[in-house]
C-alpha cells in the first residue's frame, strides 16, 4: 500500500491475463443481479485476482468528475481516492467499500497524486494537485493543511523556474531518512528532493530522453527490495522506468513499458499502473510476473478517440486508463482510472 512506513505504496512477456466465467459491461455504482453473478478473474497462479469494477459506493451528490486519479491506503486500512469531481478532492472508504467522508477542499476538483507517510506516530497525506496554480500540500488525515509549496517557492529554492516556465505537480514519494521527493511531471520534468528537515536538496532530471532525463516523470516510489533504497520513477512519455540513488544519481533504466503512470511496492513485488490499459507486476529482479488485463486487441479499442467516455462499451476484466494503483495489507490491489466518470476497481487476491 502507498504508506511509506512499510516502503509500500506502488523486453516484456506477452499476454499473461486470463478472463474467466464470461464478460460483463461496467455500469456506474449499480450492477444488475445477472452481472453480480458473473465472476471475472485476471492474472494467474499465485497472482490471480477477482475483478470488482466500480468498487465503493458514493452518496448522492458525490462524483468523481472527469477522472479518479490517485489512491492510497492508511495504516487502518482506509482507502483514499483523489478525483476531479465534488465535493472536495478526496473520497475516503472503509475496506468494505462503505463511504466515510469527502474532504480536501484545498485542491477542490483538482485531486491528483496522493501518498501517505507515518511520522512520529501520526500519518500525513502528501497531495500533488493537477493544476499549475495550486500548491503541493501536506495535510493531516483529518484535512488540516500543514504546509503548501507552490511554483514560486520551488523556483526560489531550485532556480529552475524562470518566467513562463511550466509547473504542474503529479506525485510524491519518500526517502527512508525522512526526506521526500516531488515530481513536476506535467510541468518542467524535474523531481525536487527535500531532506528530513524540509530543506531543499536538489532538482533531479530535466527534459529529454537520455539517461537521467524525463518526459513526464509522472509517478515514483521508494524501491528497497534488494536492501538498498532507490528512487524508482515512471518516465511516462519515454515509456520506461528509471532508478536513482538517494543522491539523485541515475543507476539504471528499464524499457518496454507502454505509458507507465505510477508505482507501488509490497515485499518483493513492484506494481506498475500503465495508462495504456494494463497493470504490470514485477518480481524482485524486475522480471514480469503477469500483466493484469493486458490484451493487445482490447488496447487498440481502449486507446481510441473518446473511448474514456464510452462507459457502455467498457469490458469487464479489462482496463481503459489505469492512472494509479496500490496494494492493501492483504495483497489486494486498488486501481483508479483516468476516465470521464472515474472508476475504482478492487482486484481481490485469490491466488
Amino acid at each position: 500500500m502507498k504508506n511509506a512506513k512499510n516502503s509500500n505504496r506502488r523486453h516484456f512477456l506477452g499476454q499473461a491475463s486470463t478472463l474467466v466465467a464470461g464478460t460483463a459491461f461496467a455500469v456506474p455504482h449499480v450492477l444488475t443481479s445477472r452481472e453480480k453473478a458473473k465472476v471475472v478473474m485476471v492474472g494467474e497462479g499465485d497472482f490471480l485476482y477477482e475483478v470488482q469494477h466500480d468498487w465503493g459506493q458514493l452518496p448522492d451528490g458525490h462524483v468523481y468528475g472527469n477522472a479518479s486519479h490517485g489512491v492510497a491506503v492508511d495504516k487502518a486500512g482506509l482507502i483514499y481516492v483523489t478525483h476531479y469531481g465534488k465535493p472536495g478532492s478526496i473520497f475516503v472508504f472503509e475496506p468494505s467499500g462503505k463511504f466515510v467522508k469527502a474532504f480536501g477542499e484545498v485542491h477542490a476538483g483538482n485531486g491528483h497524486g496522493v501518498d501517505i507517510r507515518e511520522e512520529d506516530g501520526t500519518e500525513y497525506l502528501y497531495l500533488s494537485p493537477s493544476n499549475s496554480n495550486l500548491s503541493f500540500a501536506k495535510m493531516t488525515l483529518e484535512g488540516e493543511v500543514v504546509w503548501q509549496k507552490g511554483k514560486k517557492l520551488l523556483g526560489e529554492l531550485s532556480g529552475k523556474y524562470p518566467a513562463k516556465s511550466r509547473y504542474r505537480p503529479t506525485n510524491a514519494s519518500f526517502s527512508p531518512d525522512g526526506g521526500y521527493f516531488l515530481g513536476d511531471g506535467y510541468g518542467s520534468n524535474y523531481i525536487h528532493q527535500f531532506d528530513k528537515n524540509d530543506k531543499y536538496v536538489r532538482p533531479i532530471g530535466r527534459t529529454g530522453s537520455g539517461a537521467g532525463q524525463f518526459r513526464t516523470p509522472h509517478g515514483q516510489w521508494l524501491d528497497d527490495r534488494d536492501g538498498t533504497p532507490k528512487l524508482a520513477v515512471c518516465d511516462r512519455a519515454n515509456k520506461r522506468l528509471q532508478w536513482f540513488d538517494m543522491d539523485g544519481k541515475h543507476l539504471k533504466t528499464l524499457d518496454g513499458f507502454l505509458f507507465p503512470a505510477d508505482i507501488d511496492v509490497q515485499g518483493d513485488l513492484m506494481l506498475v499502473s500503465d495508462l495504456h490499459a494494463r497493470i504490470t507486476l514485477l518480481d524482485k529482479d524486475n522480471k514480469v510476473i503477469t500483466q493484469l488485463g493486458d490484451d493487445p486487441e482490447w488496447r487498440k479499442v481502449a486507446l481510441g478517440r473518446g473511448f474514456r467516455g464510452k462507459r457502455d462499451q467498457w469490458k469487464a476484466g479489462r482496463f481503459v486508463h489505469p492512472h494509479d494503483a496500490c496494494f492493501d495489507k492483504g495483497g489486494n490491489i486498488f486501481v483508479v482510472e483516468w476516465v470521464s466518470t472515474g472508476r475504482v476497481t478492487k482486484l481481490r487476491k485469490v491466488g
